[in-house]
């Protein structure tokens, strides 16, 4: 019994051996070719453009509804529209074939703005204007073939796209004469969007981090997902053909390009701490903002290309106005979050070849008016605009979920004010990229078209 014992025992682990080491081969094996849908960078010239179902095929007879929503929304655009077009030919792909370091974003661009190019390899792809497919950019059979992604954080297009005539849905009732259907739970999360909407640069900081403002916040604790602000249900069709249902999920996908969410984001109230006042005299002013609309921080996204600012006036009884700087708090970096006329953006001279570039305007608005932003700052130290070359960043002194913030406008009334009733106005802007670096690259003036997000008056009266 004992020599059959060692011989059974010795075979066992003679067993487990081969099969370790048959295991290892095949890790080995499975490792060196890729897994069978690898995802970010891996993912790079692994699929053919032939694997996906062009837009229009989806949307020209059986999804209608959803073809023509996506087609007025910026995942449509995120390869056509002209800054990300200005962008990415005029700055980023120089820059990536000047500076080895940033040298991956020539590909990894279109990871999110033409995904589909870029599992084919189309890179960099031909211009919007030879319309090719990168044109397609965030199309329907890309975000209906993604299963999953790869790690524990969604980011830098981390996702695992599985082709074919299996498209993944949020249910599986009804039936499609043009492809099997599977549900999938994944479409449902935030870190599905995640896996764009968040970014790290390749100096690994977080340049985008919508998903994870949001996973930080009181949205995420009551499980208000990204899903339901940016693709909010109502009772439809989801096909020609097929069912109605009660929580159709429309694919509009608002955001930051949409004037109507933007506009009331943030709530203001104003009020003085005296009701009567003499010329000579200050009078403090006190604006309460709060950002009673957003799941994540505002601004959110291309941070770098933001900017959120708040303007104060006060117009005495004659109709004279006098501009009223913010209050400053003293906290380190403060001078990012004030208007100031100084130069920045150094480094587009990297792209540009212009080795002495001087930089433009940093913001372009009232000096002294008080901005709610995070600087982005270049390895050298100056504050970018391009978020490929972001080393570091600055103080992050935007608006939380339901965050309130307190800014003072103290005011001298000179002696020659007109008595009688002044009236002060705060108004919240909203640009979607700054002017200076708008006009510097010639991008259309709508880009930089000043939204207004909220205003708010209050008065004091002047005594003779």
């Amino acid at each position: 019994m004992t020599g059959n014992r060692k011989k059974k025992g010795a075979f066992g682990w003679l067993i487990t051996a081969i099969t370790f080491a048959a295991f290892i081969v095949f890790m080995c094996a499975y490792s060196f070719a890729g897994f069978p849908h690898p995802s970010g960078d891996n993912a790079k010239g692994t699929k053919n453009y032939e694997d996906y179902d062009t837009p229009s095929y989806c949307g020209k007879s059986c999804h209608t509804d959803f073809y023509r929503q996506w087609q007025q929304a910026m995942m449509s655009q995120a390869y056509t529209h002209h800054w990300d077009e200005i962008e990415y030919f005029k700055l980023a792909v120089p820059h990536a074939e000047r500076d080895e370091k940033v040298a991956g974003v020539k590909a990894g661009c279109n990871g999110c703005h033409a995904p589909i190019a870029f599992l084919a390899g189309d890179v960099p792809p031909p211009r919007p204007e030879e319309g090719s497919r990168a044109n397609e950019s965030v199309s329907c059979d890309l975000c209906h073939t993604i299963v999953g992604f790869e790690g524990d954080t969604p980011f830098n297009y981390n996702w695992i796209s599985d082709p074919g005539d299996k498209k993944y849905g949020p249910r599986t009732t009804g039936e499609s004469p043009a492809h099997k259907m599977a549900k999938s739970d994944f479409l449902n999360t935030t870190e599905f969007c995640g896996t764009c909407h968040n970014e790290k640069s390749p100096y690994d900081i977080w340049v985008k981090s919508t998903q994870l403002e949001w996973k930080e916040g009181p949205y995420a604790e009551e499980d208000i997902r990204c899903q339901d602000c940016h693709m909010t249900t109502t009772k439809m069709r989801t096909a020609s053909m097929g069912n109605e249902y009660d929580d159709a999920w429309l694919h509009l996908f608002h955001g930051a390009h949409d004037p109507g969410k933007i506009k009331g984001v943030v709530e203001l109230r104003l009020y003085s701490d005296i009701e009567e006042v003499v010329p000579g005299e200050p009078v403090k002013f006190t604006l309460v903002l709060f950002n009673q609309k957003t799941g994540h921080k505002f601004p959110t996204g291309s941070v770098e290309d933001r900017i959120v600012w708040v303007h104060v006036e006060a117009k005495d009884n004659n109709g004279k106005v006098y501009h009223l700087p913010v209050d400053k708090k003293g906290f380190e970096g403060e001078e990012y979050t004030i208007g100031s006329d100084e130069l920045a953006y150094q480094d587009m001279g990297i792209a540009l070849d212009e080795p002495d570039f001087k930089g433009v305007q940093r913001d372009g608005i009232p000096v002294g008016d008080r901005i709610f932003r995070m600087p982005y700052f270049d390895p050298q130290g100056r504050m970018t605009i391009q978020q490929w070359n972001t080393a570091s960043l600055g103080v992050d002194y935007r608006f939380g979920p339901r965050e309130t913030k307190l800014e003072t406008y103290t005011f001298t009334l000179p002696y020659e004010i007109a008595p009688g009733e002044l009236i002060v106005t705060a108004t919240m802007n909203y640009q979607k990229l700054v002017k200076p670096v708008a006009d510097f690259l010639e991008v259309p003036e709508e880009e930089a078209e000043i939204v207004v997000v909220n205003t708010k008056a209050d008065t004091v009266n002047v005594l003779p």
